[in-house]
């Protein structure tokens, strides 16, 4: 038996015929962002129910990091179709994608999130800085070892609350964009590290993203509704994940506000609030005549009535990106325009 994938190239279309000694894989297969993996359930229960012949996708949550490492392994029936990501890809991650073979890929904008700082509604905590987070959670701040144990260490106007912060692991798109957002704006409060950066970027990235190890900052994997449960259970203690999950959850716990600004729907939206970032879907397109539910992944994410004022995703927490940008979105659905892997850094 064959399956015909047929790849989009820069130049020419190319089909490639991928024997099996079972059954042709004929449902849709995404990776990814533990952030993007409840809008893409919603998506694919939709999709599903409009068109059962397309078959139950499988969406699996495996940190938008290990999803490229599976999205970009190759062409075949035995590679996901699409990645959820929580940021933009690498040009290390484009770079393994080409030698595999993963030349086409279409990237679309498919919402906005913000990173959350999360808590109880008792804890004695409101407002923190990007230089607080920092010297909270950084392994070295500042190329010193970190030695705060309690947030009254790290500001003397904050509470003497020991310093215990689940977060994701290094594979999650929400540990990148923290790094990048969140500890990087901290470190750069000091003026120093300018010189630094300049000097020696590795150096400077180890400085200003590398979380501690001593326990203030506790890896979760990527089951943020695990967090939340944790949350619950040690009262004192904060949590990071998407703000759909901080939604989702207001009944039971608060937004930190980070340098004044509370995380919200508009704060996001407009992205005033620090931890505001864009949100993806990586389309292969060598599968998306092979697998029909593909495109109509890509469609329905970017369709209207997904983020109008009633809009089913704008409802389950995913905030709407910019007009002009959900136009550009549609566009790309239907003409799966491949990505410049070429122009990512």
């Amino acid at each position: 038996m064959h399956l015909k994938f047929l790849g989009l190239a820069a130049t020419a279309v190319t089909a490639l015929s991928i024997s099996t000694t079972a059954e042709a894989r004929t449902q849709m297969h995404a990776v990814g962002s533990s952030t993007v993996y409840p809008f893409a359930k919603i998506v694919a229960e939709r999709i599903g129910r409009a068109n059962p012949t397309l078959g139950t996708a499988i969406i699996e949550s495996t940190g938008t990091g290990a999803g490229m490492k599976l999205f970009c392994a190759g062409v075949g029936e035995r590679f996901p179709d699409v990645e959820n990501a929580s940021r933009r890809m690498k040009a290390s991650e484009a770079k393994l994608c080409q030698q595999n073979g993963v030349s086409a890929v279409t990237e679309i904008q498919v919402g906005i999130d913000g990173i959350s700082l999360a808590t109880a509604k008792s804890t004695p905590l409101q407002n923190v800085s990007t230089r607080d987070i920092y010297m909270a959670l950084a392994k070295t701040p500042w190329g010193k070892p970190n030695r705060a144990k309690t947030w009254h260490d790290v500001n003397a106007k904050l509470p003497n609350l020991p310093i215990r912060v689940y977060g994701p692991p290094p594979t999650s798109g929400t540990r990148d964009a923290l790094g990048e957002l969140i500890m990087a704006a901290g470190c750069d409060s000091n003026a120093g590290m300018a010189a630094v950066k300049k000097a020696d970027e590795n150096k400077y990235k180890a400085i200003c993203t590398a979380m501690r190890e001593d326990g203030g900052y506790i890896e979760a994997g990527e089951n943020d509704n695990l967090i939340v449960q944790k949350l619950e259970a040690n009262a004192g203690t904060l949590g990071i994940f998407g703000y759909s999950y901080l939604e989702a959850n207001s009944d039971r716990l608060k937004g930190l506000q980070i340098n004044g600004v509370s995380p919200t729907y508009d704060t996001i939206s407009t992205f005033k609030y620090p931890g505001a970032r864009p949100l993806y879907i990586y389309i292969k397109n060598a599968h998306a005549g092979a697998i029909p539910a593909v495109r109509a992944y890509a469609a329905e994410f970017t369709k209207e009535s997904a983020f109008g004022p009633n809009g089913y995703l704008r409802r389950s927490g995913l905030i709407a990106a910019p007009n002009t940008i959900r136009a550009h979105s549609q566009q790309l659905a239907r003409a799966l325009s491949p990505l410049n892997l070429a122009s990512l850094k």
